[in-house]
């Protein structure tokens, strides 16, 4: 249930219908925009009858909302989120674009990767300090150890880190110590870690599962939303189809309809959907033009002796190349980086 207050409501009146919303054993969430405020109700609205908010003088309409998730329903919050991740504004016309190697190797692949990617207009850097793979023979990172890498190649290079959290185990350190936590298409719906992401401080980006929904992708956002922490950045990576050409099916009418759903940033991937570096390029321009808040795009200095995923990496000369026609596609859908 959404209650609009009508436009100016003061403080008092809005003290008023939240204090309604709490007797009547509901959570009132609060939005406010410049001219109107919008509050939410959180909980069993089944057995409420709207009719006790609509009298108040101060409001405007009561709406019901029919999606299962609530405080990631653009209807709770009209306005797009904007995320800072340490200072790296995302959403609305702020574009991220997140760079670096699959996984983390040294100290001296990722700050020289980095640099690059900054000097080409990256304003975040990602690395895989944990790696999960298909096979249990594959290199799987070198965990705590890439971490400190990362933080150290932060502290050279002044850009924030992402990378990938797989266990509740380290989520104390990962709160400390990075500034973007990524959750990975495998625990999309790894409900007790959601929860748990909910009590920590640090934004999320939180990866499409392979067959994932929509509406299954925004509940796994609405668990870590309800959970206290409204910080989360969408990233759609692809979904696993009948085609096997490709890594995954890259699904770019997901941004639209996200957009039209929910008010959270949504970024693209598109180095793990196409799985082919030549396919980068155009997935990641027909991102932007088609409104996404940022790009994650996998980029290494010898993507031949790449330990991961070296088949969809850019050399960072290919990467400064895009990254010129990207801005210029930005500047037309009014994105700025």
């Amino acid at each position: 249930m959404i209650i609009v207050l009508k436009p100016h409501a003061s403080e008092d009146q809005i003290l008023r219908v939240e204090e309604l919303i709490k007797k009547k054993g509901l959570e009132a969430h609060i939005v406010r925009g410049e001219e109107m405020t919008i509050i939410g109700c959180i909980g069993d609205t089944t057995a409420v009858d709207s009719r006790l908010f609509e009298v108040d003088s101060a409001v405007d309409k009561v709406m019901h909302v029919q999606e299962p998730y609530k405080l990631a329903n653009r209807a709770f919050h009209p306005d797009d989120s904007i995320i800072d991740v340490s200072g790296v504004k995302v959403g609305g016309e702020h574009l991220a674009v997140i760079a670096g190697p699959c996984s983390v190797e040294s100290y001296e692949q990722v700050l020289e990767i980095a640099k690059a990617a900054k000097a080409s207009g990256a304003n975040m850097i990602r690395g895989g300090a944990f790696k999960p793979r298909t096979s249990p023979y594959s290199f799987q990172g070198l965990g705590l150890e890439g971490l400190d890498i990362l933080c150290a190649v932060r502290d050279e290079v002044g850009l924030p880190i992402v990378t990938e959290l797989m266990s509740p185990d380290y989520l104390d350190v990962f709160n400390e110590k990075v500034d973007l936590i990524q959750i990975g298409a495998r625990n999309m719906q790894n409900f007790d870690l959601l929860k748990q992401l909910g009590k920590v401080d640090r934004p999320i980006l939180l990866k499409r599962g392979l067959n994932a929904t929509y509406e299954e992708w925004i509940m796994s956002a609405e668990y870590i939303m309800a959970s206290g922490n409204e910080n989360v950045i969408l990233c759609e990576r692809g979904i696993r189809t009948f085609e096997s050409f490709t890594r995954n099916t890259l699904d770019l009418q997901s941004i639209p309809v996200l957009n039209s759903k929910t008010h959270l940033p949504v970024i693209i991937d598109p180095s793990h959907a196409g799985g082919k570096w030549w396919l980068v390029e155009p997935m990641a321009k027909a991102a932007i033009a088609a409104g996404a808040n940022g790009l994650m795009i996998e980029v290494h200095n010898d993507p031949d002796s790449a330990l991961c995923d070296g088949a969809q990496s850019l050399k960072p000369e290919k990467f400064d190349a895009l990254m010129k026609q990207i801005r210029q596609i930005a500047a037309v859908v009014d994105k700025r980086i």
